[in-house]
């Protein structure tokens, strides 16, 4: 897909992050002060099913349900495994490893899906406000990595004003090695071409390949401490459950 259409795809999924109410207008940032993630997932998908459609809407909610019930996959990334060595990419095209980007210290990863997700940039939006604040102060990193290419992480980081680390994990090979690994079902990527996108457009490898959302919270050894993955994309670890996690640590 072209980068105008991509950049349209984008403007047409922001628009949608704003909800009108009679003469009130709300937007999600003001709800990310006071609601959770869920609170503003159910505001945004309003909108978004009266947009795309009962017919678009109703793929992706097939979509939803068929990850539900088949459920986190075998193999997956456990309390007491050890992170494994990565080489990612910053915004702005150089290369680093994750253990740099940890520095000795505690971690929080997100992993999540790119840029292109309203859901994503729900989540990210609101990690910057309620957080990443929470994390500086306990002196505890905070990574976002998807497989988009680093102009990727660029729009993420630009969308939802992010000032914490974000990075790109080619062909998914940090998370492929975290066993979270999952791709839209050919019905959805049908969906999203109607729609004038394609994930693998977006991604580093041109692949559809994507993580599920995952938060993995590790110790300042680099041991896994928490892990919480979200087979259905609508939904994300909330910002207390997170921090107690990383007080557990």
């Amino acid at each position: 897909m072209s980068r105008q259409g991509l950049t349209r795809y984008r403007r047409e999924y922001r628009h949608l992050t704003w909800r009108h109410s009679g003469d009130k207008t709300r937007s999600v940032m003001s709800a990310q002060t006071h609601g959770t993630i869920a609170d503003q997932v159910e505001d945004f998908n309003v909108g978004f099913n009266d947009t795309v459609g009962p017919d678009l809407a109703a793929i992706f909610a097939r979509e939803q349900e068929d990850l539900r019930t088949k459920g986190v996959p075998t193999g997956v990334i456990e309390e007491g495994d050890v992170l494994p060595a990565a080489e990612l990419f910053r915004p702005e095209g150089d290369t680093v490893t994750l253990k740099t980007l940890r520095d000795g210290a505690a971690a929080v990863l997100v992993f999540y899906r790119g840029a292109w997700c309203p859901y994503c940039n729900i989540a990210l939006k609101h990690y910057q406000l309620t957080l990443a604040p929470a994390l500086t102060e306990r002196g505890v990193k905070l990574i976002a990595v998807s497989p988009q290419t680093p102009d990727g992480s660029a729009a993420a980081v630009a969308s939802a004003g992010l000032g914490f680390t974000v990075v790109s994990d080619p062909a998914n090979t940090l998370a492929r090695a975290l066993g979270i690994i999952t791709e839209p079902s050919e019905e959805a990527q049908l969906a999203h071409s109607s729609l004038g996108f394609a994930v693998k457009d977006s991604n580093a490898d041109h692949t559809p390949a994507i993580p599920f959302p995952t938060i993995v919270v590790a110790d300042a050894q680099g041991v896994v401490r928490f892990v919480d993955i979200h087979v259905d994309y609508t939904t994300r670890t909330e910002t207390d459950v997170i921090l107690r996690a990383v007080d557990a640590l």
